[in-house]
């Protein structure tokens, strides 16, 4: 059994090749590429040497065995993925600006991955496990998938593992107060919290994300992962606030750092490394993963962001890899 499992949407990502052009107008598309912001942690924490599995459901076509041959391929345990023979496999069209950002088009809420159920997790599935990722995309997507996480959060917590939520939040699916809303459940649970600075905002009343990130620590979260971008991340704990610089990396597709970003993360904490060499390797791997166009096409193995570390000067202690 896994002693990491992500639960959530997986999904295809079918995206333009070409800055500024706008998914209302007819153009060219690239892919489809496996998807999903817990299926991309998940196959990212596979690839870095973590135990994990996948509890989100698929359509029985082209587009779910794309997804179900990836993630087997990146080693998950996939007892829990289950082949959805009434629905389409979800899927996510994007577009990319100039400025940076990005458009998006669902087909999620009436597809398979909105159709996970407890009854597709095998009995004592849980007994090893260690860690649960949950992401707001997830718990927008809905309610049975919703349920399924917050019981799923609930029994992990009890059982004295850790949880993280990247909140991920996507207006695209629901409008940003009722993300806020919804959230709320784990966040009482919640051990890492890993946020871009405006998802932190969403999330609690501060003028800053340091005041915000500050206010959640008072509450009980563990640590506060703050995604910065291009600017690398700030740590917070009760005791410590951790500015991590950069990496310098050619940038070609974004989709999917920040989920890059939290297995890092997480498998480093999990692994017991200390704080600041865990958030130094959590920028690593999440600048390394927009080196390449597609969300899971950027995930690594251990040895080869080492390399990238210490061919940046930034090597990670003798002992680790």
């Amino acid at each position: 059994m896994p002693s990491i499992i992500a639960a959530g949407e997986a999904l295809v990502e079918i995206m333009r090749t070409e800055l500024d052009q706008p998914l209302d107008r007819p153009g060219t598309f690239a892919g489809p590429f496996p998807s999903g912001a817990p299926a991309i942690f998940a196959s990212a924490a596979a690839r870095l040497g973590g135990s994990v599995g996948m509890v989100a459901t698929i359509g029985d076509d082209a587009f779910g065995r794309c997804i179900a041959d990836r993630l087997q391929a990146d080693g998950l345990d996939l007892q829990a993925l289950r082949v959805s023979p009434e629905r389409l496999t979800g899927m996510a069209f994007v577009s990319y600006r100039s400025d940076g950002e990005r458009a998006f088009l669902f087909h999620l809420h009436d597809a398979a991955a909105a159709a996970v159920t407890l009854e597709q997790i095998p009995a004592g599935y849980l007994e090893g496990v260690q860690h649960l990722h949950i992401t707001g995309s997830s718990l927008s997507v809905g309610t049975s998938l919703r349920e399924v996480c917050y019981a799923l959060a609930h029994e992990v917590s009890q059982r004295g593992g850790t949880i993280s939520l990247d909140p991920n939040l996507r207006p695209e699916l629901m409008p940003v107060d009722e993300i806020r809303a919804i959230c709320q459940p784990i966040l009482e649970v919640t051990t890492y919290l890993l946020p871009s600075g405006a998802e932190l905002l969403g999330l609690v009343d501060a003028d800053t994300p340091e005041a915000g990130a500050r206010k959640l620590i008072a509450r009980g979260i563990k640590l506060v992962g703050l995604k910065r971008g291009a600017a690398g991340s700030t740590l917070f704990t009760r005791d410590l606030t951790l500015e991590i610089a950069p990496f310098d990396v050619p940038e070609v597709d974004p989709t999917g750092a920040g989920d890059c970003y939290a297995a890092g993360l997480v498998t480093a904490l999990l692994g017991g490394w200390d704080l600041s060499t865990a958030g130094m390797f959590a920028n690593a791997v999440g600048a390394l993963a927009t080196t390449r166009l597609g969300p899971m096409e950027g995930t690594f193995g251990l040895s080869d962001v080492a390399q990238f570390m210490a061919a940046q000067h930034r090597p990670l202690p003798h002992g680790l890899v």
